[in-house]
């Protein structure tokens, strides 16, 4: 799946105050944040966002923008519910409101934190010391895994990419503590000074684990060293980017021997794998093979701390201050450049989001969502279909048949707007008043069983992806679906009562953006159905991978740090999406504006404001060190470029602001993909 602010989403945090901000306009177009000194045709994000370069990134942040101000109106509601349900003591048993508040009161019970300690992960931690042979690795990986912990791979249920009539179970390259593998690779002086500030946070999770000093440093650099060797057997983020390279659907027989050394069905026994299910996809074999090669080559005590360090990693936000403290130190800190951590209530939110998201849901929609909205959101969706299907019907490089084919998948895409029309199950799901890690660990416990309990029976097409209060959208290929939770159809992404320039610009990069995804160099592998099969014509093909080389070329050129370039075949997908969507959502505007009297406002017409509108719904201050965890381990490319990149591309956005010399145009404003 494809997310619109996957960056924004993992760097969104808060301010430090306890008390949350008060709710206020959050406007489409607002004039203050415009540098009008800055010409349009020049740099338009400048012109647009230049005046909000001033806001001060509060330390709690490593980026601060549109996007976290949605999040702190968003949370503000989430707050008073998580807290009007932990202060009623009389909710039933087994109720939304129970769940809600009993999860919320053990996150925010510091004192039983504190002195729960480690005591909740005793039987994970003294099940891993009793590991008496590497045949040990295969029953300890599965209690893992089934807790939502990393270790060695991953394994996890999804719809089959080749039959997306049926779910399948699925194993893929994991097991690193950093972002991806070129962290571990990388030789410069930079890339080598943070791998010893990884080994240095190991060891001082270790020691807080009750390690001694100087065992602790040994075991951080025997782990470091497997996670090396797991990092140099995965694929690039590049290469993960091709789903036929990355589908093998093997019998278990044949993972067995293409793994061997790893005793594969103990591990399934472990996971509860249903015999039925003869057949896995494989993302990547020469990734397990070199695993399961591992698990022989490497001394069981290394292999012991390596999977305690995956546990306490894994639940570090859920124990004590000095385990909080310590993981934001590296990961928020060294990694993301912030300077203080979000205040426990937020930390707390987030978790319960996560655990128990459509029950917090159920009751934030009645509050932040009305009918109404949803009503225009869903004519707004129409209205960039009809866009689509004309940019389709106008591509001079595709065929008809392969035209056909397109009009077919653009017909029976389906979105998903606001809130599920079912709402999930959680009553299996055993939340109390008792230590928080061990709520979050139930909550992991039941959602990885929650998904085996799919193998076998017909795809769910009305489950979500997402909580109704993500303020994040997304595309998922094998359903042919869009997902457009209520916390993004929010001011200034979309307010039932704008008109449609600042509607249909600030929501460019969501709707148009994620139905692009359908048709993108991944998207367009996938039909109608949802199936990863060829139905384009091989001419079709090749013209489509000329204009994406365009694209790539484009924006291989940015430099969002000096010496640091965007990788344009990383980010090719969302490079894409970000073109296309705003093409398509400038035509679905012109189609919902039709017969409309159209006003200027503030001396800006109303394609300026459509195209203001896109960019300041991507105005955002941003940390070097957030930019470069991005560029390197993101197939985001950074806030700036996704609204230069696009705009650079469209002949509409040159006509509104009467931008004369075209010749500077880059060579990827030519290209027509969608």
């Amino acid at each position: 799946m494809t997310l619109r602010t996957l960056f924004l989403s993992t760097a969104a945090v808060a301010l430090a105050a306890q008390a949350a901000p008060p709710i206020r306009p959050i406007l489409g177009v607002d004039p203050v944040h415009m540098d009008r000194k800055v010409l349009p045709c020049a740099d338009f994000y400048a012109y647009a966002n230049g005046a909000y370069n001033q806001v001060e990134i509060p330390a709690a942040y490593s980026a601060y923008g549109v996007n976290q101000e949605i999040d702190d109106r968003n949370w503000a509601i989430l707050k008073d519910i998580l807290e009007t349900s932990a202060e009623d003591l009389q909710a039933p048993k087994g109720s939304a409101a129970q769940r809600i508040g009993d999860f919320f009161a053990s996150g925010m019970d510091e004192a039983a934190i504190e002195k729960a300690g480690l005591q909740p992960l005793q039987q994970l931690l003294q099940s891993i010391e009793g590991m008496a042979d590497p045949a040990a690795l295969a029953p300890m990986l599965a209690a893992l895994h089934s807790r939502g912990l990393r270790g060695g791979f991953a394994f996890f249920v999804a719809v089959d990419d080749k039959d997306s009539s049926a779910e399948i179970a699925r194993l893929y390259q994991d097991g690193l503590g950093l972002p991806e593998r070129e962290y571990y690779l990388r030789t410069d002086e930079a890339s080598l000074a943070l791998l010893g500030k990884y080994r240095a946070h190991i060891a001082r999770i270790l020691q807080l684990a009750g390690d001694r000093p100087e065992v602790a440093e040994l075991e951080a650099s025997q782990i470091l060293d497997l996670e090396t060797r797991l990092a140099r057997a995965s694929r690039r983020l590049v290469d993960l980017r091709d789903p036929k390279a990355n589908y093998h659907k093997l019998k278990r027989q044949e993972v067995a021997a293409l793994a061997r050394g790893f005793d594969w069905p103990t591990y399934f026994s472990g996971i509860a794998l249903p015999a039925s299910q003869r057949q896995l996809v494989v993302g990547q074999p020469e990734f397990m093979k070199a695993f399961a090669q591992l698990t022989r080559a490497v001394p069981l005590p290394v292999w012991k701390a390596y999977l305690r360090w995956c546990v306490l990693s894994g639940t570090a936000a859920g124990l004590g201050k000095e385990f909080e403290a310590e993981e934001f130190a590296f990961f928020g800190t060294v990694l993301s450049g912030r300077k203080e951590m979000l205040p426990r209530w937020k930390r707390v939110l987030q978790a319960a989001d996560h655990a128990i998201g459509e029950d917090l849901g159920q009751l934030y929609v009645k509050r932040a969502f009305s009918p109404q909205a949803k009503g225009r959101a869903l004519e707004m969706v129409k209205f960039h279909k009809e866009a689509m299907r004309l940019s389709i019907q106008e591509s001079p490089w595709m065929s008809e048949a392969t035209k056909k084919a397109a009009y077919r998948k653009l017909d029976t895409m389906r979105a998903k707007v606001g809130y599920p029309d079912l709402w999930r199950d959680y009553s299996k799901l055993d939340i109390q008043r008792r230590p928080y890690v061990a709520n979050v660990l139930a909550a992991r416990l039941f959602e990885f069983q929650r998904n085996m309990a799919k193998l076998g029976q017909p795809v769910d097409r009305a489950e979500w992806g997402m909580t109704p209060q993500t303020n994040n959208a997304y595309y998922n290929p094998s359903l042919n679906e869009m997902c457009f939770p209520a916390g993004i159809l929010q001011p200034p992404f979309f307010d039932e009562k704008a008109d449609d320039a600042v509607n249909y610009g600030a929501l460019a990069s969501t709707i148009g953006h994620e139905m692009t995804h359908g048709f993108d160099d991944q998207g367009r592998q996938y039909d109608e159905k949802g199936n990863l099969k060829d139905w384009w014509a091989p001419a079709d093909v090749a013209a489509f991978k000329q204009r994406a080389d365009l694209v790539v070329k484009q924006y291989d050129a940015f430099e969002p740090l000096p010496g640091l370039h965007v990788n344009g075949a990383q980010s090719l997908g969302e490079n894409i999406a970000d073109i296309g969507g705003l093409k398509i959502a400038y035509t679905a505007y012109q189609l919902a504006s039709r017969g409309k009297e159209l006003k200027t406002v503030d001396g800006l017409t109303p394609d300026q404001r459509f195209f203001i509108a896109f960019a300041q719904g991507w105005r955002t201050n941003v940390r070097p060190e957030s930019l470069r965890l991005q560029v390197t381990s993101d197939v985001h490319c950074p806030i700036r470029f996704r609204v230069i990149g696009p705009v650079t591309d469209l002949p509409a956005f040159y006509s509104a602001f009467d931008c004369q010399d075209l010749g500077k145009r880059p060579a990827a404003a030519t290209m027509s993909v969608w």
